[in-house]
């Protein structure tokens, strides 16, 4: 018998979509730290859908059996404490699960700057007539800070409507979503021509902190940031500060180093910002979704395929 234990939040129901995992497995769902140090040693497979790493690591068998360890998200960063990621068990994601969601999330967010719904919605809420005049978005410059598979479909749905998009990886490549994808030490240069700039990576040694006062200072004049990728990519006060001397003309968030935001922070009272509590990709079931892709991934390795979706650590 195969044991899978699902770890998850507290107060979090069972992961959706396990009805069609094999009869002779065993699902166990935990979320007290008590529950999981005591089903941890006997599991086989492990899923993931609460990240707090301090908890996983602290009951961490010495000797552990688990097979394979398996992530409901696309960033893994959290998993990725020492004697996880320094073993050969190895790790899964939910890549593609996200992909469209988080890429229309981007796509409102522009036409949101482009068509100033902001302030329709400010004037409404006065009962103020104003006209104004509003932006195209046909020929303006998108930088994709990320140019994995979330990062390519925002790419593509944003030059199917105009935009000349230009991607950020690790070294420069083709690839069909993108007009260009450069490498990293690109990235400054285009920073200052980009009228709108989507952060779409992982958080690494390289990306954390990566948009601070020098980043910002090299962006455009006017220019808007939408952030779908890790808070911790953005420094906070050093956004705060562009956003309030005029030089970034407004942000989309949706992620941010410090979650939940505190309610007394000044991000929310800042009239060119659109917040969102981390659910862009979130749409209605996928959390039915993750489960499938999961049962997917199982069987194929039950039959001894290879595990799709396998992340490098």
């Amino acid at each position: 018998m195969t044991r899978v234990l699902v770890l998850v939040a507290p107060g979090e129901s069972e992961l959706a979509g396990l009805d069609g995992l094999p009869g002779e497995v065993e699902v166990q769902t935990v979320s007290a730290e008590a529950d999981l140090r005591e089903a941890l040693p006997h599991a086989d497979v492990l899923v993931v859908t609460d990240f707090r790493t301090g908890l996983l690591e602290r009951c961490w068998p010495a000797n552990p059996k688990i097979k394979w360890v398996h992530a409901t998200s696309a960033g893994v960063d959290a998993l990725l404490f020492p004697a996880l990621a320094e073993s050969d068990i190895p790790i899964t994601n939910a890549k593609g699960i996200f992909d469209r969601g988080i890429a229309e999330y981007v796509l409102g967010a522009v036409l949101l700057f482009a068509k100033d719904t902001m302030g329709n919605l400010a004037l409404q809420r006065e009962h103020r007539w104003q006209h104004r005049d509003t932006e195209m978005i046909d020929q303006r410059r998108a930088l994709i800070v990320g140019a994995g598979s979330i990062g390519g479909e925002v790419a593509r749905l944003l030059k199917a409507v105009g935009m000349q998009v230009t991607g950020i990886a690790r070294r420069a490549r083709e690839d069909v979503n993108f007009d260009v994808v450069l490498g990293n030490d690109c990235l400054f240069d285009c920073l200052s021509v980009a009228d709108y700039v989507v952060i779409t990576a992982p958080l690494t040694e390289d990306t954390q902190g990566l948009f601070d006062d020098r980043a910002f200072a090299a962006m455009k004049s006017g220019a808007r940031l939408i952030n779908v990728g890790r808070g911790p990519i953005v420094q906070t006060e050093a956004l705060l500060a562009s956003l309030q001397s005029g030089h970034l003309a407004g942000a989309a968030l949706d992620v941010f180093e410090q979650e939940p935001v505190p309610e007394d922070h000044p991000l929310w009272e800042q009239p060119s910002v659109m917040m969102s509590a981390h659910m862009a990709g979130d749409f209605i079931g996928w959390q039915t979704a993750l489960g499938e892709q999961f049962v997917a991934n199982f069987k194929g390795w039950q039959q001894g395929q290879a595990l799709f979706n396998q992340v490098k650590k």
